[in-house]
Order: C-alpha cells, then sequence, then structure tokens
C-alpha cells in the first residue's frame, strides 16, 4: 500500500535524497503536494530547530520509520531493515540485556528507545546501556545520554554517517561506543579523549568502564 506525506503552512524541513535536494517539505499534515515515502526513504530531513510537539508530529508521518534528529538539525528518516539486521540487533540487545540483569547493573533499551542527549540530539542507537538513574524532570524525554551504546551497520548504512554518529555520542556523553561492522567483519571502539580502536574478524569484544565485565559473543552477528 502506498503512503504519502502532504505538506501545509508551519516549520519549513527540505527533504534530501540521494544527496540531492528533492522537495520542500514541513510538519503538519494537509490535502497537498502529497509525496510516496517509498521513493524517498531512506531520507534526510534539514531544519534550524524543532520543538518536542514538532519532533512528535513529524514522526507521526512515518510511523514504519525510526527518525533521529542531530545537533546540527538534520532529521534522519530510517526505514525498517532487513530481517538478517534485525537478527544481528537483537542479539547484541538480548545479551546485554542478560548480562544487566544478572549482574543487577543498570539498564537496557533497543532499537525502540529514544535519548535526548545534552547535545539536544535525538538519537535511537541500537543497544544501549544506563546506570537506571534518571533526572528527576516530568519530561517524557529528558536530557540523558546512556554511558555505553553499541550499533550494528546495515546494508543502507554508509560508513562514513555512521563513524561520525559514534564520535558524536562520544561528544554528546557517551563513554563507551562500539560500532559493528559486520560486512567489514570489525567492531570499533570508540572512547573519550581516544583514538578510535579497531579489531579485526573478533570473535567478541570486552566491555570496560561503565560495562566492566560484560563480554559480547559475536556468533551469529559478525559471520565467521
Amino acid at each position: 500500500m502506498s503512503r504519502t506525506f502532504t505538506a501545509s503552512p508551519g516549520p519549513i524541513l527540505q527533504l534530501h535524497h540521494a544527496r540531492q535536494v528533492v522537495a520542500i517539505l514541513v510538519v503538519r499534515v494537509a490535502t497537498q503536494s502529497a509525496i510516496h515515502l517509498e521513493d524517498l526513504l531512506p531520507a534526510t530531513f534539514t531544519s534550524p530547530e524543532l520543538t518536542d510537539e514538532q519532533f512528535f508530529a513529524l514522526c507521526e508521518q512515518f510511523p514504519d520509520a525510526t527518525l533521529e534528529h542531530t545537533e546540527d538539525g538534520e532529521i534522519i528518516v530510517i526505514p525498517p531493515t532487513d530481517p538478517k539486521s534485525s537478527v544481528r540487533v537483537t542479539r547484541v540487545t538480548q545479551r546485554l540485556a542478560n548480562w544487566a540483569d544478572q549482574a543487577g547493573r543498570g539498564e537496557v533499551c533497543g532499537p525502540d528507545g529514544g535519548f535526548r542527549l545534552p547535545t539536544r540530539a535525538r538519537r535511537s542507537p541500537d543497544a544501549a546501556w544506563f546506570d537506571g538513574c534518571y533526572p528527576s524532570t516530568k519530561q517524557r524525554f529528558p536530557i540523558l545520554a546512556p554511558q555505553f551504546v553499541v550499533e550494528v551497520r546495515s546494508p543502507d548504512d554508509r560508513i562514513e554517517r555512521l563513524r561520525d554518529k559514534m564520535l558524536r555520542y562520544i561528544a554528546a556523553g557517551v563513554l563507551l561506543a562500539w560500532l559493528i561492522d559486520p560486512f567489514e567483519k570489525t567492531v570499533t571502539i570508540y572512547r573519550p579523549n581516544r583514538e578510535p580502536e579497531v579489531l579485526r574478524s573478533p570473535t567478541s569484544v570486552a566491555g570496560e568502564g561503565p560495562v566492566e565485565g560484560f563480554v559480547l559473543d559475536l556468533s551469529g552477528i559478525i559471520p565467521a
């Protein structure tokens, strides 16, 4: 079934696809300028700033996608991934959650969990661990940086964008970040004030700092 996104007066968003500007969109829905999403995703928007209400209104127009908002005002629309990539992400999240439960340490979120980072970016990492301490606020999405995040590259992910994303996690206060690339068979480890460390064809990777004691078995995640 074809789905469309329609435009009406409101905060202007510029839509980019395949590195070219293809349309000018806005947040609110009306009956004009229908754009077929299937022809555009994955795609990015740019907007100088969005309120919480505007961001959530935009999310409602992409019910089957995940939206992220960068520090630079870029809104990334991420369509559903393929089953094999989803299985890899599920294994990472499940193994991290199992460890956290057994150790009685912290909380784990999967890719459906959104974080509003101190840099004002909105991110949904494939897996995230944090100590369970929530800011004392009634906000649905308080400003909170998880201490540990994992991203797993999928076939649609450009590696340059993912590397930049990992650096931005660290700049936002994340203490440890792993980028798992099943195609290059690498795990890149990001830490504050250090150059990224690349592990090639690892069978496991050991946590440190906030997740000291966690060892991720990479079977079924990185091919042998």
